[in-house]
């Protein structure tokens, strides 16, 4: 059978999650909507036999930057040329939009993208514990565009759409951190996932910093499983996650496409997730 590349849909989500389960990935339904909300004309299924047998999506940062996520493909699909066909449609769909293009990707499917021109730019590590009760003292508040001019400089892009539903569905209100200036200077979000709770964006101005903010969220989160997805390119070293109790799961590759930019920035802990950057 013909595969169709089509829009994906709030329809497909039930189809979609399956996928996604087939892979072992952390997404819930509300991330699915989020990429849907996010980019409504830039998120794509590949449909075979009437069933959602792939899945791409795509999200787009003002024409800085924009991110290419949730590539999957049926395992009884693979090998059909289906990821191509998506990856196609969707690095389409962004040409003219941004300058460059970015995605995580495993070490499976690095030369897979090597092909569609991306290059390695940095490496990202997936860390996973227990949240532990630790000093549940208060830092204050801020507003919301506090937050989102920090992120701004953190990400080098506006991502300002992205936080603020982040923000919205977190499953623990935001951690703040504020420098002796009453500047704000570091943040850390945290939402719900089927396999874990996903701490991240953490974005921390001092690597002093981000064992606080840590302490803080891991606080909120008591006993409950984590995961956080580590920037190796961050001014923290990854003993921040390990003296936590945390474990090194596995290693993501970022990869870049078209105009060449800044590396993530060191202020940035943990990532937002391999989907959305």
């Amino acid at each position: 059978m013909q595969v169709e590349i089509r829009l994906l849909f709030e329809s497909d989500i039930a189809a979609a999650m399956r996928l996604k389960e087939a892979a072992g990935w952390n997404q819930t339904e509300d991330d699915w909507r989020r990429l849907l909300m996010l980019e409504p004309n830039g998120c794509f299924g590949a449909i075979k036999d009437g069933r959602l047998v792939g899945t791409t999506t795509t999200t787009t940062y003002g024409d800085e930057l924009a991110w290419i996520g949730m590539v999957l493909v049926d395992p009884q699909h693979r090998r059909q040329g289906i990821a191509a066909k998506l990856m196609n449609v969707a690095l389409d769909y962004l040409n003219g939009k941004a300058a460059t293009v970015k995605l995580d990707a495993t070490a499976l499917g690095q030369p897979v993208y090597e092909k569609f021109g991306f290059q390695v730019e940095s490496l990202i590590e997936r860390w996973s514990g227990t949240g532990n009760l630790q000093s549940a003292e208060s830092f204050g508040g801020a507003s919301s565009s506090e937050l989102l001019a920090l992120d701004r400089i953190a990400f080098n892009a506006d991502r300002s759409k992205l936080i603020e539903a982040l923000m919205k569905g977190g499953s623990v209100p935001p951690v703040l951190m504020r420098d002796a200036d009453d500047e704000l200077s570091g943040y850390a979000l945290a939402r719900n996932g089927t396999r874990a709770d996903y701490v991240g964006p953490v974005v921390a101005k001092d690597p002093q910093q981000a064992e606080t903010l840590l302490d803080q969220v891991l606080s909120q989160l008591h006993d409950r499983r984590v995961y956080i997805d580590f920037n190796k390119e961050c001014s923290a070293g990854s003993r921040v996650l390990s003296d936590r109790g945390f474990v090194k799961e596995r290693d993501l590759i970022r990869m870049r496409a078209g105009r060449p930019g800044p590396k993530t920035s060191p202020l940035i802990v943990g990532i937002a997730g391999p989907e959305i950057g």
